[in-house]
């Protein structure tokens, strides 16, 4: 179904996707771990066998994205070879080995009158995903969808349709075999973009939660338009900071580290912000970030330390590149690189590098993203890394879920009150 359909056909159509989730979501709200887990690690199984109808598919989306012209960090995030395809299985058996967030007591406490109240985490029901580029999200979001109870309707981009395709047909095979309802995981294989507007409507009321991940424009269209509730994730307009106390191998290593290890990830740092009582620091962290192929834009008193950077504008700080670029501003001191993340800064990751435990505690405090980290790389912005087997994202905004959001971060709650004949007076 990957061609435009009619407009009223198109409605059809995906109404009839989200009634079935939402039949699916009320089987998998019952459905026990142990059968989620089976499904989970068969979806595994099955990625693993169709590696190679997996790689033909995505070579033909890599085919078509360069002729298309796109950059090389976006055709870095649509790769698949052996190694990530072998990656997304282990990610899935991570997801099927984490404690089953489903019908877990967050607190339980007992009022004067004798009621006994618990509060239990529970499905959300139908998730809508719209993400672009990396194909392996078709399987994380899947993977903790299932885990935690949640059936999920899945839209990529057209840049993958063929990458996800294939993925999805695999994660299918793991669902039957466990006996879950195949709409537990529905893949919108259109590449009509009037199905995005179809999800964000809700789907006839079926869709509880929209997610989106992707360019700021997707993420500012789903904001906008959508009429259910949204968990969004948000470019990565993310800053390293270097102290005035900061050990000068930590800074040149853990910068090289944040721009270069995978620039095209959302948790790659794209401004550095150095102390001007640390200028001597500076050489050594350039030179590494050139020996690495990266391109540096620079304020005055950085290009006075060296004369190749190329000036930094204000737009470039408001820019995500996910390329080998990245930009260099010395502030006065830690509140002027306060100052500056609260202007550009997107909510998403921010680290500063210092050896004052004074310092680190303001920066911490201070920051208002989701993840700060001191003294550590902002590549670790990633589920995986923080113990969640994976993400489905990574929330900027300030409400149920930000940062790295797992499987338990994709439950609600209830109260169960237990009593013994109260009657309220």
């Amino acid at each position: 179904m990957n061609k435009s359909l009619h407009t009223d056909d198109l409605t059809a159509y995906l109404n009839t996707v989200g009634a079935s989730a939402k039949k699916a979501a009320n089987a998998l709200r019952l459905a026990s771990n142990e059968q989620r887990n089976t499904a989970i690690i068969a979806m595994a199984a099955h990625v693993r066998a169709a590696q190679d109808s997996i790689i033909t598919a995505n070579a033909e989306d890599m085919r078509l994205g360069e002729k298309k012209g796109l950059s090389p960090a976006m055709l870095d995030r649509l790769k698949l070879d052996k190694d990530r395809i072998e990656s997304i299985a282990t990610g899935l058996e991570a997801v099927a080995a984490l404690p089953d967030p489903v019908g877990a007591e967050d607190e339980r406490w007992t009022r004067p009158n004798g009621l006994t109240i618990a509060k239990i985490r529970t499905p959300i029901g139908v998730i809508g995903m719209i993400y672009e580029s990396r194909p392996n999200v078709t399987a994380d979001a899947a993977s903790l969808c299932l885990k935690s109870g949640n059936a999920c309707v899945l839209r990529g981009g057209s840049e993958a349709l063929r990458s996800n395709t294939a993925i999805h047909q695999a994660l299918v095979k793991g669902l039957t075999k466990a006996g879950l309802p195949e709409a537990s995981v529905q893949y919108i294989n259109t590449t009509d973009r009037a199905a995005v507007g179809e999800m964000l409507a809700g789907l006839n009321g079926s869709v509880d939660l929209i997610i989106p991940r992707g360019g700021k424009g997707l993420v500012g269209r789903v904001q906008s338009d959508a009429r259910v509730p949204v968990l969004a994730h948000l470019e990565g307009l993310n800053h390293t900071y270097i102290h005035a106390d900061a050990d000068p191998d930590m800074a040149r290593d853990v910068v090289l580290n944040a721009k270069m290890r995978r620039t095209g990830i959302c948790g790659s740092t794209e401004t550095v912000l150095i102390d001007e009582a640390a200028l001597s620091v500076l050489p050594g962290v350039l030179n590494a970030l050139k020996d690495a192929g990266c391109a540096i834009k620079g304020d005055e008193k950085a290009r006075k330390t060296d004369d190749s950077l190329v000036p930094v504008t204000d737009a470039d700080f408001r820019t995500e590149y996910l390329d080998a670029i990245i930009n260099v501003k010395v502030v006065a001191d830690i509140d002027e690189a306060l100052t500056h993340i609260a202007e550009y800064g997107s909510g998403h990751t921010d680290a500063i590098i210092t050896a004052s435990e004074e310092a680190a505690s303001k920066f911490l405090s201070s920051v208002d993203s989701a993840i700060v980290l001191h003294n550590a790389s902002t590549q670790y912005a990633d589920g995986g890394e923080f113990g969640f087997g994976a993400e489905i994202g990574i929330a900027t905004g300030k409400l149920h879920a930000r940062g790295p959001v797992g499987a338990q971060h994709l439950t609600s709650y209830k109260y169960q009150v237990f009593g013994n004949g109260q009657t309220r007076p």
